[in-house]
């Protein structure tokens, strides 16, 4: 079995054919999926699939992307935390690519979460993209390591994925691990331990070789987890079976209801 351990699956691409999307994980032997919020306004979508699907699990937080809309605060997300299908905080971090100018508020809002999640006691959701100093450095200015979590659809150094496992978080591996020209993150995806590996699609965007441009879902996590057998030289189910494990280890209230 395999766990999607990052998906959109509110998203319109995916929710409109949730019935098939669901399908074709079992036929994919994917067992379970974490959906993850990214605002608060859609955050009811998110925990609706949570509480609709038992093997759907939900996450609550404000994608570092977002500018001008409601900012969270750790009173509310540790609020919103409480319900027994919100298995962690985020997505959050910091994103330098996208935006540009003063980020300050970008900053801020990624300590909003890792206090929250300190907390509500769940691990975070880290998104980090042209900005792996920063985002480690507010890591252990704010204690992140005391609740660890997962540096989502990893893009980065094995210097940066070193750094982060130091702090007790886990590596996800997305559809990108599949492409050709990522040769760095195969570098990545062969030396880091497995004991500290996930997977994800980052559903709908980020779909693998072969189905890359198109929308994905998370049926297709097992191409990812396939590629990296390939690349450690390892059976497929050996990363199955610790991908899986990994995940309930980290994502500890999803054990409840797996």
């Amino acid at each position: 079995m395999l766990v999607d351990s990052h998906c959109h699956l509110n998203f319109p691409e995916i929710i409109a054919n949730i019935q098939s999307v669901r399908q074709s994980m079992l036929d994919a032997e994917v067992g379970h999926a974490l959906c993850v919020s990214v605002t608060l306004d859609k955050f009811p979508e998110v925990l609706s699939l949570a509480e609709q699907y038992e093997n759907f699990y939900a996450s609550v937080g404000v994608h570092p992307d977002y500018e001008d809309i409601e900012e969270p605060t750790v009173e509310t997300l540790v609020t919103l935390a409480q319900h027994p299908k919100i298995v962690a905080i985020g997505e959050t971090g910091l994103d330098y690519f996208r935006l540009t100018g003063d980020l300050e508020w970008q900053r801020e809002r990624f300590r909003t979460h890792i206090r929250a999640a300190i907390l509500a006691n769940k691990p975070l959701i880290i998104h980090t993209r042209s900005a792996a100093e920063d985002t480690l450095r507010i890591m252990q200015e704010e204690g992140a390591n005391r609740v660890g979590g997962v540096m989502h659809c990893f893009t980065e150094s094995l210097e940066v994925a070193y750094a982060a496992i130091e702090m007790g978080f886990y590596i996800s591996f997305s559809g990108i691990v599949t492409f050709k020209n990522a040769t760095q993150l195969k570098e990545v995806a062969k030396a880091i331990p497995l004991e500290k590996m996930l997977v994800e699609t980052d559903s709908p965007y980020l779909a693998p070789i072969p189905f890359r441009g198109k929308t994905n879902q998370p049926a297709y996590v097992r191409y990812v987890a396939q590629e990296i057998a390939q690349l450690r030289y390892i059976s497929l189910e050996e990363v199955m079976a610790a991908t899986t494990q990994n995940f309930f280890k980290l994502f500890k209230d999803a054990r409840v209801h797996a």
